[in-house]
């Protein structure tokens, strides 16, 4: 294995050994992709107090979130594809989180599906569903990830519609891949991950493909996707779809206070600050610069997550001081996935975990529950001074 200090380190290797229209599809935001790049950017303007002479014997960055033991506040967001980033990826990444002690949490558009991810783990995992139209899916989409033992849902609400992402409509992105000329010859250069792909049989969307109504082939999928997610999202239908799961459910996708306070009346048990790595509304405030408003108003009556932009344990950090209870990484693993496969992914939770307990000490904390305000520097007006 080559040597790997950062994240960067991955997502460089990732970039040699994945499909162009597949590192793209990770590594973009929607049209200018401003939020997008402000996602991790913003992080850089908030500073670390450095504390000395403090025992950093002992260090604990164990703790829980939605009340499930973690072994730091961590969880690997949901991500669409993932298994044509690498071969089973959805497989192989819930493998290396469930090793390492964090929560996988599998996207309704995985290539792998609910049940393929069940019968290669042992612990439960968590499940995203996007709000769509066809009650009878979305019902025998909840009633399979009860079958799996899924743990938490995961409801994605920023997505009733699909931001432009620029780099996806070029590439003609599909799963599998549309060949092409273009296509093909970048795939031939990409000779690891091909060899992967022809030793599997999950190359469509396995949640969706034979589950939905009409759906056999990747041509009818795209039709179909165009159509099914629900433009009528409202309060109501969230309220209904919290009717359907008996267990934990996380909101993902709030950005504004009056949207956390409303989330509160649906009865979730955490929330999301999110705004889709940048890939629904471009020029949206950053996640971390939304974050500490919505603690403000809701954060003691409701866990508040925090995703998008995160690509290092001092993120992790940042979030969590600011008051936090989780961040999600997303590109972050999917750069050791594509990279290296299950391997790749444990050696990103590994960096992660380090440079989060490395920085915890150099701030003179011990245990990441001690973690709060007084561990940061934060500008003035960071959470914007708006008219």
């Amino acid at each position: 294995m080559p040597v790997i200090t950062t994240i960067e380190d991955l997502k460089r290797i990732y970039k040699r050994r994945t499909p162009k229209m597949f590192y793209d599809y990770a590594e973009s935001g929607s049209w200018t992709e401003q939020t997008f790049r402000e996602n991790s950017s913003d992080f850089d303007d908030i500073y670390l107090r450095q504390r000395i002479a403090v025992d950093m014997t002992g260090r604990n960055t164990a703790t829980q979130m939605i009340g499930q033991d973690v072994s730091m506040p961590v969880a690997l967001a949901p991500v669409g594809l993932t298994g044509m980033q690498c071969a089973d990826g959805e497989i192989k990444a819930a493998r290396a989180a469930e090793k390492f002690g964090v929560p996988f949490t599998l996207s309704t558009m995985s290539i792998c599906s609910i049940e393929d991810v069940a019968e290669n783990t042992e612990k439960p995992f968590w499940f995203q569903v996007y709000t769509l139209k066809d009650d009878d899916f979305m019902q025998r989409l909840f009633a399979r990830a009860k079958a799996a033992k899924c743990s938490a849902l995961v409801i994605t609400v920023d997505l009733q519609i699909m931001g432009q992402r620029h780099k996806d409509i070029r590439n003609g992105l599909s799963a599998p891949p549309k060949l092409t000329p273009k296509s093909i010859a970048n795939m031939m250069t990409k000779v690891q991950w091909g060899l992967g792909m022809l030793g599997t049989k999950r190359r469509t969307f396995g949640n969706v493909v034979g589950h939905a109504k009409g759906v056999d082939a990747t041509g009818s999928l795209s039709a179909w996707t165009s159509q099914a997610f629900d433009h009528s999202l409202d309060w109501e239908r969230i309220k209904e779809f919290r009717k359907w799961w008996d267990g934990p459910v996380i909101l993902k996708g709030i950005l504004d206070v009056e949207d956390a306070k409303k989330a509160l009346d649906v009865g979730a048990d955490a929330i999301v600050v999110s705004n889709h790595g940048g890939r629904q509304l471009d020029g949206a405030i950053s996640s971390i610069r939304a974050l500490q408003p919505i603690l403000d108003a809701v954060g003691d009556k409701i866990e508040v997550h925090l995703d998008s932009g995160i690509r290092s344990g001092q993120d992790v950090l940042k979030a969590i001081s600011m008051g936090a209870k989780g961040a999600y990484i997303g590109r972050a693993f999917v750069y050791g996935l594509g990279a290296m496969g299950e391997a790749g992914v444990t050696k990103a939770l590994e960096v992660i975990h380090k440079e989060l307990d490395t920085t915890m000490a150099l701030c003179g904390e011990r245990d990441v529950a001690n973690l709060g305000p007084h561990n940061l520097l934060v500008p003035k007006g960071f959470s914007g001074e708006w008219q």
